[in-house]
């Protein structure tokens, strides 16, 4: 290790190798230092159940956001497989059970679902009229997140071409999402399954003034202009070890296990003081690029970190290894067709209106929304072949409508309380209990693990465990001082936020990694 880096990089989360690679490819001198023992933050997979041969992703799980431009440019050799079912919302009617199944392979299946539902064919045809509102807002926007930030009227100008793309920048940009979602849709089921993606990891609802929910819903809809959601081969960490190798091959060196005791940056060189082996190391660097919360960097310089109200995290997440996925009461749906997807539960338009006044009022919701992905049915490499082979699955649930603020207390107690109320969720849809499907470990507890907004902050350093590390946000500017800026500088100079915290940050992206990057490279006069 040498005393002065070009670059010094805190966090080697995937932001952090991206910008890493691009750095040293550019020729930069890059150091990147990582405060637990292994590469890759919240995108590695680990044996979360050391019983078992399975490597799960702990909180981040599915690829839609990471642009092909970053995978082309870093020559990553990246597989991302199509799921066969987008999502299944079960539901009961006239006291039978059914279930909505929207195909990602068959728009036939989808219809006759939808009917089934509705009774009608319009609402078929709403949905796919109101998802083309952010099919048309992608086009616009998907190739300038790996550009300079734009004013706010300069992009609306860019949907002044003809009524739809103008219909979309009103529905998306500039009105609360939930005049949208009830001016194209009748459905209270088909309206909460259009509301999630507007909820997920944030505390909001339809018609928030704050438009959080039509941010959130944008950072779901976007990615690389489909806005679906692949499920990467090899899991989470296969994305991560990508990463890392093409960061070692263009240079960077990495130090895991530190532990950053201070910053300086007032000087002429930033200057960073950390504890590696029980040794204290000091490097300079001309840039510093932070790769965690505004929170976390606020602590480092001695300054008071306000947030905004929106940006407490909102997000429950468990994660589960099944002996076998268990059958649904819906008896027309198999597991596998059911659990492909996007498994929603409770996420109906008015109960999720009741569960988020609810969680407001500082209590958990009597009925908990809630999502489940099972990755190993379309990609089972995560798993040993003798698990394989005897029918074992992975599954994770993210709940919604669970603050920071009811856990922040009595964290162990809320914990459990909120794992019985999703698992309850569960259960309804379902012939046999969640639980008697799940693996035991050898000492006989159940192969769940439960991670809540404290937990989440605990491990990661995400603001009250806000998995965007703050509240999303719009593709372009509001802020005058900020037109043809990156969106990853700070109030000190050559220091820049390279992860979710910066400008269009959140996600599995790269994209704050990238633009920090190009940051760098437009200082030195490279880009």
């Amino acid at each position: 290790m040498k005393s002065h880096y070009d670059v010094v990089i805190l966090g080697a989360g995937h932001n952090g190798l991206v910008a890493a690679t691009y750095l040293g490819r550019a020729g930069l001198s890059v150091l990147l230092l990582e405060k637990n023992d292994y590469i890759g933050g919240a995108t590695t997979s680990q044996k979360v159940f050391p019983d078992y041969d399975a490597r799960l992703s702990r909180y981040s799980y599915l690829v839609s956001l990471f642009p092909d431009k970053i995978i082309r440019d870093l020559g990553l050799n990246l597989k991302l497989r199509r799921r066969a079912t987008a999502s299944f919302t079960p539901y009961v009617m006239a006291d039978q059970h059914n279930g909505l199944l929207l195909s990602n392979v068959s728009e036939e299946t989808s219809q006759q679902s939808m009917f089934e539902l509705t009774g009608n064919h319009t609402e078929y045809e709403q949905m796919k009229k109101f998802y083309n509102l952010s099919r048309v807002f992608a086009e616009h926007v998907w190739d300038t997140m790996l550009e300079p930030l734009v004013a706010k009227e300069d992009f609306r100008r860019r949907f002044d071409v003809d009524d739809v793309s103008r219909e979309a920048w009103r529905s998306l940009a500039e009105e609360p999402l939930g005049r949208a979602i009830e001016r194209y849709l009748q459905d209270d089921l088909v309206r909460g399954l259009v509301l999630t993606d507007a909820k997920i990891g944030v505390l909001t609802h339809p018609h928030d003034p704050s438009l959080v929910q039509n941010r959130c819903f944008l950072y779901h809809l976007i990615g690389n202009k489909t806005g679906e959601w692949k499920v990467p081969v090899g899991g989470m960490g296969a994305v991560a070890r990508e990463l890392e190798q093409a960061a070692r091959k263009s240079g960077a060196e990495m130090l895991t296990n530190v532990d950053l005791r201070a910053l300086d940056l007032t000087g002429q060189q930033r200057s960073v003081e950390f504890e590696v082996d029980g040794k204290r190391e000091t490097v300079d660097a001309r840039f510093l690029l932070v790769n965690f919360g505004r929170n976390v960097l606020a602590k480092f310089v001695g300054k008071l970190y306000q947030p905004d109200a929106t940006d407490e995290g909102s997000v429950f997440k468990i994660n589960m290894l099944l002996r076998r996925l268990p059958k649904l009461k819906a008896k027309k749906y198999s597991g596998p067709e059911a659990f492909c997807g996007t498994f929603h539960s409770d996420e109906g338009y008015k109960q999720m209106n009741a569960s988020y006044d609810q969680a407001g009022q500082g209590r958990l919701p009597n009925k908990t929304p809630c999502e489940v992905y099972c990755h190993t049915l379309t990609d089972d490499s995560i798993l040993a072949p003798e698990l394989r082979e005897k029918g074992f699955h992975t599954m994770t649930l993210f709940g919604l409508d669970t603050p920071w603020r009811l856990f922040a207390r009595d964290n162990k107690t809320m914990r459990k309380l909120a794992e019985n109320k999703f698992l309850e969720s569960m259960n309804q849809w379902l012939e046999e209990p969640l639980e008697d499907c799940l693996a035991v470990a050898r000492n006989g507890d159940l192969c769940i693990e439960s991670k809540s907004p404290v937990d989440i902050e605990d491990a990661l350093g995400m603001y009250h465990g806000n998995i965007f590390q703050d509240a999303p946000t719009f593709p372009f500017t509001e802020k005058k001082s900020q037109i043809g800026k990156w969106g990853v500088e700070t109030e000190f100079e050559n220091v820049f936020l390279c992860g979710s915290s910066a400008q269009r940050g959140g996600a599995v992206s790269g994209i704050p990694g990238h633009n920090a990057a190009k940051k760098v490279l437009s200082v030195t006069g490279q880009s």
